[in-house]
């Protein structure tokens, strides 16, 4: 088996974190005794040449990538090139997009239409052999097969390949082995990092969050404090890391929050050293009693999905956290030492010149330490594309409606294989909307983030988003191996070139 992580072309620095999904399949792999080539392309600029010579001369006869939806026409370029290189190879793939996209085609056939999401689905299966839907660690030996069905549903509690709390506790690490652990960079506050995530799942049903009708993306799946701790330790002892950003999608969903901060501080005492942590909580479910114990742990920033400025946009995200629960989180950690980044969007249903100088002045008037506002995509999975209908008068145009007031969003249809330039973008005025509303066209919704960035980066003081290339590399295509940057293998009889 080879799996591959794709490049995320779209990003400023590819080798910030490593791709832990596709290292947990991995990880299960080894322990099953499957030997596992792990082709890892990020930040390699010339990575179709890459991936098709390892084609030809690799041992494995099952290539398996798992791909984000930004990251979707690079691997679909990938897959292109393995396929020519080795027409008999087996193509899987699996990760967010495939299962955010079979959400999305489950619901079109819960309400009896076959609609985009169909025609999204139908795209995948014209450039790979079998598709993963939801959890990868068990499902894999299945894509495996010799009679491997076209798609695999792990997204199905009843199923069968869906992880259970418990299997989730019991499975292996992220086999981070098989990475180039020293080509990754990253720090909090001077202590060099990596990324690791605690639980999976988020319950809550924001609009524009991808996997709100995906089970295995909403549905919480925790372990235990013990193995959390046992992960950070080896960590620390196998590579020295004594940063940790934890990528949880909200760390306070957890109830025993407080206990695990608690652990994480006896741990650092036992191994006579300070941790640094970033990670990210929810405004309605913070208070003091985590800040405290958060501080204690090392956490010194704290990243919030605040999103909006307005009353009205917040109801209209289903967001459930107030105005006054975003300002009471943002005065609580500055009370207790921690440093707060205001993630925040625009485009939602209702967006005009009003709701976007709301979300201006209320960071002028919180002072966050640093935000980040992008323009919303309306991803397969998400509310805003699994309940749009085709807008009544523009061809390619989808639109959303709001079940409280009305509010609408219209969004361009995507071919998520093919464009991928949506995606945040360069943050000093390279941002690409392919949504508008009925008050805000789509140029003058970039222009308005764009204000928004420069303004309150200005009145606040604060650091601007660096405007650089992409830290890219190129490898050579001569004869000798692949440099161990981007192939590695277990040691379980895989041959490498």
């Amino acid at each position: 088996m080879c799996l591959i992580t794709p490049p995320s072309v779209f990003l400023l620095d590819e080798r910030v974190f490593m791709s832990l999904g596709i290292l947990r399949v991995a990880a299960q792999l080894e322990r099953a005794g499957h030997g596992v080539e792990l082709l890892d392309l990020s930040g390699i600029s010339n990575f179709e040449e890459i991936a098709g010579l390892h084609a030809t001369t690799s041992a494995a006869e099952v290539f398996a990538l798992s791909t984000t939806t930004p990251q979707l026409p690079a691997a679909v370029r990938v897959a292109r090139a393995i396929r020519a290189a080795r027409p008999g190879a087996r193509l899987v793939v699996g990760g967010p997009h495939v299962t955010l996209t079979h959400s999305a085609v489950k619901l079109e056939l819960r309400v009896g239409r076959v609609g985009r999401a169909h025609a999204a689905l139908a795209r995948l299966h014209e450039e790979f052999d079998v598709l993963v839907s939801g959890d990868g660690e068990r499902s894999i030996f299945l894509a495996m097969a010799p009679d491997a069905p076209r798609l695999i549903d792990a997204d199905d509690p009843a199923g069968g390949l869906f992880m259970s709390d418990a299997q989730y506790e019991e499975s292996a690490p992220p086999a981070r082995h098989l990475v180039d652990v020293e080509s990754y960079r990253y720090s909090i506050d001077g202590h060099r990092a990596t990324s690791l995530i605690a639980q999976l799942g988020c319950p809550f049903a924001c609009g524009f969050c991808g996997g709100r009708n995906s089970r295995s993306l909403r549905t919480i799946r925790t372990r235990s404090a013990d193995s959390i701790v046992a992960e950070m330790e080896h960590l620390h002892r196998t590579y020295g890391f004594t940063g940790f950003m934890l990528y949880d999608d909200e760390l306070n969903v957890n109830k025993g929050l407080v206990d695990l901060m608690h652990r994480i501080t006896a741990l650092q005492e036992r191994l006579g050293v300070e941790f640094r942590l970033r990670g990210f909580v929810k405004s309605e479910l913070f208070n003091a009693e985590q800040a405290k114990a958060m501080y204690a742990a090392g956490f010194r920033w704290l990243l919030c999905g605040f999103e909006a400025g307005s009353p009205r946009i917040l109801q209209n995200i289903n967001k459930r956290a107030t105005l006054e629960d975003n300002t009471r989180t943002v005065d609580m950690c500055h009370q207790h030492g921690i440093k707060v980044k205001a993630l925040m969007s625009a485009g939602h249903p209702g967006e005009s010149e009003e709701t976007l100088k709301a979300l201006h002045d209320w960071l002028v008037r919180v002072r966050p330490d640093d935000f980040d506002c992008t323009v919303i995509t309306t991803y397969p999975g998400t509310p805003y594309y699994d309940e749009a209908v085709p807008h009544d008068s523009l061809p390619g145009v989808w639109t959303y409606t709001c079940k409280k007031g009305g509010d609408r969003l219209h969004a361009y249809e995507v071919d998520f294989t093919q464009v991928a330039e949506y995606y945040k973008g360069d943050p000093d005025g390279g941002y690409a909307a392919y949504v508008f509303t009925d008050h805000l066209s789509r140029e003058r919704l970039v222009a308005l983030r764009d204000w928004i960035e420069r303004d309150v980066r200005q009145t606040l003081g604060l650091a601007f988003n660096p405007s650089r290339a992409a830290q890219r590399f190129e490898h050579s295509m001569g004869l000798g191996p692949l440099p161990r940057s981007i192939l590695r293998a277990s040691a379980a009889g895989a041959t490498v070139p």
